[in-house]
């Protein structure tokens, strides 16, 4: 059931933003509607990551051992320096893998 439904989501995104924001595609939209479609990727991402990273069985974890919270603020820090998606992701998860593991 989860991959299907992370399946479809992809499956629904990328078709947003296929249709709308190509232009090779013929339809064209308002200004705002296509300005608003820039933001569906960053808000389905948070909308995802956001339980996952601050709740564990419906309840709230805590800040100080928190490797989800750790490695999503490293992961973050790492893209904005090293500005290469493929190099900050595959650090990002081996140093979220190490935190888990430590703690």
């Amino acid at each position: 059931m989860t991959w299907l439904l992370l399946l479809t989501l992809a499956a629904v995104v990328f078709f947003n933003r296929y249709v709308f924001l190509e232009p090779g595609v013929p339809l064209k939209i308002p200004r705002v509607l296509s300005e608003a479609l820039e933001y569906s990727a960053p808000c389905l991402l948070t909308a995802i990551c956001g339980p996952i990273i601050f709740l564990e069985h419906g309840v709230l974890r805590s800040a100080v051992g928190n490797p989800y919270l750790l490695g999503s603020i490293i992961s973050v820090i790492m893209a904005i320096y090293v500005r290469n998606m493929v190099l900050s992701v595959i650090c990002s998860l081996i140093l979220f893998y190490v935190l888990c593991y430590i703690l």
